[in-house]
């Protein structure tokens, strides 16, 4: 796909420039240049969001590593048990 040169550039402003007038092209310019901030932030947010999940899925989960608790009688007196 070919790039625009600069005198395509300024074919296509002086087009804007004709058909939104010289009020509304500061205007237009914000919210493309907004639009353009919002994309950038949301696709950075997925790459943290899927870099995250991929390392998770690679670190052991914590309490897989730690040994299971002993199991204890609880209150149990000498005269309970019977013989």
């Amino acid at each position: 796909m070919p790039v625009p040169g600069p005198l395509e550039l300024i074919i296509v402003l002086v087009i804007a420039l004709i058909v939104l007038g010289p009020g509304k092209l500061p205007d237009v310019g914000a919210a493309l240049g907004k639009g353009i901030r919002e994309f950038r932030k949301a696709s950075s947010d997925l790459t943290d969001e899927i870099k995250r999940g991929a390392s998770q899925e690679t670190t052991p989960p914590a309490s897989s590593e730690s040994k299971p608790a002993e199991s204890k009688p609880a209150d149990t007196k000498p005269t309970d048990i019977q013989t």
